[in-house]
């Protein structure tokens, strides 16, 4: 199942704050993408990251995602939802 992670930065926090967590953060990242489960990573305009996840759902993609250290020290969180095919081409094929 293939879910959509978007970061939402905690208010009051500045950058010397992730500083000391950012290398094990890219580690961990790295580990998450050689076992499949981060499929795609990106930043936002806002330098918050943006993920797809194949995962068991979005409880299985909370569980995933805490294993960060910025997660893990509540520096981040992340709005987590399960995405879904696009079937509106189907409209193009009614009678």
């Amino acid at each position: 199942m293939k879910i959509l992670a978007i970061e939402c930065e905690i208010e009051g926090l500045e950058n010397p704050d992730y500083e000391p967590y950012l290398k094990q953060e890219a580690s961990r990242a790295w580990e998450l993408f050689k076992l499949g489960f981060f499929r795609e990573m990106y930043f936002n305009e806002n330098q918050e990251a943006v993920i797809i996840l194949e995962c068991c759902g979005t409880t299985h993609a909370e569980e995933i995602l805490s294993t960060l250290p910025l997660v893990r020290e509540g520096l981040i969180a992340f709005k987590v939802m399960e995405l879904k095919p696009y079937n509106g081409f189907q409209r193009l094929f009614k009678a």
